[in-house]
């Protein structure tokens, strides 16, 4: 039976972690997708720093889905040692925070060069996090972002495959491949419905790449839910709303019970709740606050 648990990038709903968990509290929801912490990235903090951080989320009941780490959004001609001891710290995080995922990228491609030429430089870079990893107790997700090497379905299952590691799963983006003009289903679902442990719940649209609230765009959220639902999947949906430039705010306002009291974020995290509840209400899904 399929258990879909809601998880928040809440640093987009405000900067500092009390405010971010206020609003989460309103809504019941529980877990965090740790990205910025009080304006600074969770991974910019030292062990001591992150066990403090520990304690504010315990003392409040709240959990950690995944570390949304910036790990390979660097360039793939960029310095690698550096990146790698970070990302080693990264790991080290994940565990004082209670988590066993850590979201992660495949680095950025130089402009107007084809990505196969870096291929094998990935490959030999993502060796090298496994080969960190291994014993730790993590899953590293691969998340699809537009410019990186896995942008499109296709070589993120390249990367999946090559590396073969257990501990290498997928964090699926419908709205990310929608702004590389990937379509999500059936085409990107079906090549890596294998990979994927964790979802990110955002659309968009074709014709200006803009981020829109799940199931207002082209990224086929619900169907990809409704094929997840089907199949089983117990995991996290993790809301990250990027709605800043969103324009449809007055459309929505009888779908959607808009949190206006709280700053703009809270209303973009709103809207994006609602937008993802009136889809589970659809596929007859219900969602775990815990």
């Amino acid at each position: 039976m399929a258990k879909f648990v809601l998880s928040v990038f809440a640093d987009e709903i405000a900067p500092d972690l009390q405010s971010q968990m206020d609003v989460l509290d309103k809504y019941g929801i529980k877990y965090i997708e740790m990205r910025g912490v009080n304006g600074k990235c969770i991974v910019d903090y030292s062990l001591d720093e992150v066990n403090d951080i520990k304690k504010q989320l315990d003392k409040r009941g709240f959990g950690i889905s995944a570390v949304g780490s910036p790990i390979g959004k660097i360039g793939i001609k960029d310095e690698f040692e550096p990146h790698l001891k970070l990302f080693k710290h990264t790991v080290q995080i994940a565990k004082i925070l209670g988590t066993k995922y850590i979201r992660m990228f495949s680095f950025f491609m130089p402009k107007g060069e084809p990505p196969e030429k870096y291929r094998d430089e990935v490959l030999r870079r993502w060796g090298e996090f496994v080969k960190a990893a291994e014993g730790e107790g993590v899953i590293l997700l691969h998340e699809n972002e537009k410019e990186i090497y896995g942008d499109t379905a296709e070589r993120c299952l390249d990367i999946l495959k090559s590396i073969d590691s257990g501990i290498v799963k997928a964090a699926f983006d419908p709205a990310n491949f929608i702004q590389c003009d990937v379509k999500t289903y059936p085409d990107a679902y079906d090549l890596l419905k294998d990979y994927i442990v964790h979802m990110h719940i955002k659309d968009a649209l074709y014709s200006n790449h803009g981020v829109v609230p799940s199931g207002y765009g082209d990224g086929n959220v619900k169907q990809i839910l409704k094929k997840l639902k089907d199949t089983g999947y117990e995991g996290f949906l993790t809301i990250e709303p990027h709605l800043a430039s969103f324009k449809g705010f007055s459309a929505l306002e009888h779908d959607a019970k808009i949190d206006d009291t709280s700053g703009d974020g809270a209303k973009m995290f709103s809207i994006a709740l609602s937008a993802l509840l009136k889809i589970l209400k659809e596929i007859e899904q219900p969602a775990e606050f815990e």
